[in-house]
């Protein structure tokens, strides 16, 4: 049966594009083509970085989704490009930073974008963890998440492992809550330090193409150089002639959730400071963490084209991580 329904989607995805409605507002927008069910029965794992399944994606269609977040000013700037652009995509959100700004949550969620999970305080161990340890990230983060949206039905059972840090024991356990657990089919390296936007968009454009052209292409919500490649990003992939589509969860969803007020620091702007309470693991991953993802080394971006301005600007101000021993921590992001 699951086999079954796996060829059904590749068949629907192969009878071609729909065509993308009209941008109000922004007639040149890439926009939305289409959306695609996923459903965890029939689609338990997705990405071939790790599988030997993806999403059923024809030819020149790719499916963005957004890790880490919501942080902002960077997260909501994302939000800003997206809307502007009428892009839908797919956001993997930490429990602890949902946490910390629900209203950003609700925010995504309105904007018509899906709301998956991404642990609760992404931990650069889940390899190692034994299985109480994964229970009480995977059911925390949902639980965060579900909490911060205002209603559980607005979270999807969508899951992607911090790191892509996957064992028998994460797979097993994954398997038993009917997730689909996300890998991915390209990554744009976008959490390495001084990466440029331009670095970016290059390499998410070389290894879509290198792929079929087409995939799940995985990007950060919570790091400057990715709010500014975004645009540079979707203007590339119209030119090119790709087709934008959203995988949206099997079953019924609400319309909207009840927004919150936002606080002051969730549309001020950047670049700046922003600091948000995580975890030890969380806080030092951004020195160590992708390394692990199993992508292309950091050498791989170094022919990217000359920074603008603003880029070199973000890039020469970036900060490490700064992480205390007590266990309680504040991570600082770049000015």
């Amino acid at each position: 049966m699951r086999r079954f329904g796996l060829v059904l989607g590749l068949m629907a995805a192969a009878m071609g594009h729909a065509v993308a409605q009209p941008c109000p507002g922004h007639p040149d927008a890439i926009g939305t083509s289409r959306t695609i069910t996923v459903d965890p029965s029939v689609l338990p794992q997705i990405g071939t970085m790790q599988y030997k399944t993806s999403l059923p994606l024809a030819d020149h269609e790719v499916v963005l989704t957004f890790d880490d977040g919501p942080l902002p000013p960077y997260t909501t700037r994302i939000l800003d490009v997206l809307a502007e652009n009428c892009v839908k995509v797919d956001y993997f959100l930490v429990g602890e930073m949902a946490r910390a700004y629900p209203s950003l949550v609700r925010r995504i969620y309105n904007a018509g974008h899906v709301v998956g999970t991404h642990s609760l305080s992404h931990p650069l161990t889940f390899n190692r963890m034994d299985e109480d340890k994964v229970e009480r990230q995977v059911d925390g983060g949902i639980a965060a998440v579900q909490t911060a949206a205002g209603d559980p039905k607005a979270v999807a059972p969508f899951f992607r492992v911090p790191g892509l840090l996957r064992s028998k024991t994460v797979d097993t356990f994954l398997a038993s809550k009917s997730l689909a657990v996300w890998s991915a089919d390209e990554v744009a390296d976008d959490w390495h330090h001084g990466i440029t936007p331009k670095q970016i968009v290059k390499l998410a454009i070389r290894r879509i193409e290198a792929k079929g052209h087409r995939g799940v292409l995985l990007l950060h919500d919570i790091h400057p150089a990715t709010a500014l490649a975004l645009p540079m990003l979707l203007k590339e992939l119209k030119e090119r002639g790709y087709h934008i589509v959203q995988a949206v969860p099997a079953g019924e969803r609400p319309a909207s959730v009840p927004e919150l007020v936002a606080k002051a620091h969730d549309s001020e702007g950047w670049p700046r400071v922003v600091k948000a309470s995580l975890s030890t693991e969380h806080a030092a991953k951004k020195k160590h963490a992708h390394r692990r993802h199993r992508h292309k080394p950091a050498s791989d971006v170094a022919d990217g084209g000359s920074d603008d301005a603003i880029a070199k600007a973000v890039a020469s101000r970036k900060k490490k991580a700064q992480t205390a021993d007590s266990g309680a921590n504040w991570f600082t992001m770049w000015r």
